[in-house]
């Protein structure tokens, strides 16, 4: 038995769901998201929750009771409350901006780098951070991941992009000549 693949997920009433077969159509406040789950799960709807169920007793089926449960309930909070992963920049002369869906970073480099944010991924520019949000969790972690790659943190003094949560481990530098 899956621990996290037999928990219900509570639907709140401002989030409307339909359920085709194994094609998910969850839509609420913060926007839509759709999803074809394999045909190793089965969902059930009933009075606002929804429960997920392996097809048969394979080990395959299984192995993907929770995954299914896991990227539902995300869609379901995902549409009500939001994701937001968040990174921030140091190093001298590092900015970052955005005009539109177009992401512009001086990160060092001879000249800035452009990016275009996907659709559905909404950046925000404070200070030393850059805050990426929207419905799709899988989304906002990617883009942010894509972002982080262009600088990523070095070990020395900490110059790069890195996520807000994530702690860097310092190398110590050289030592200088002893007489």
């Amino acid at each position: 038995m899956s621990r996290i693949g037999k928990q219900p997920i509570n639907v709140p009433d401002k989030v409307e769901v339909k359920l085709s077969g194994n094609h998910i159509d969850v839509k609420g406040p913060k926007g839509q998201l759709t999803y074809t789950f394999k045909n190793l799960v089965k969902i059930e709807h009933k009075d606002k929750v929804l429960n997920v169920l392996p097809a048969d007793e394979s080990t395959k089926a299984r192995a993907f009771w929770g995954l299914s449960r896991t990227i539902l309930s995300n869609m379901v909070s995902g549409v009500t409350t939001g994701f937001t992963r968040t990174l921030e920049f140091n190093g001298v002369g590092y900015k970052a901006a955005v005009s539109g869906s177009n992401l512009t970073l001086n990160l060092g480099y001879s000249h800035p780098i452009e990016y275009k944010l996907p659709q559905g991924v909404e950046a925000k520019v404070e200070k030393n951070s850059i805050h990426f949000s929207g419905c799709d969790k899988e989304l906002v972690g990617f883009v942010a991941a894509q972002v982080r790659s262009f600088r990523e943190p070095e070990p020395y003094k900490g110059k790069g992009l890195k996520y807000s949560d994530e702690k860097i481990i310092r190398k110590a530098g050289k030592t200088g000549a002893k007489k």
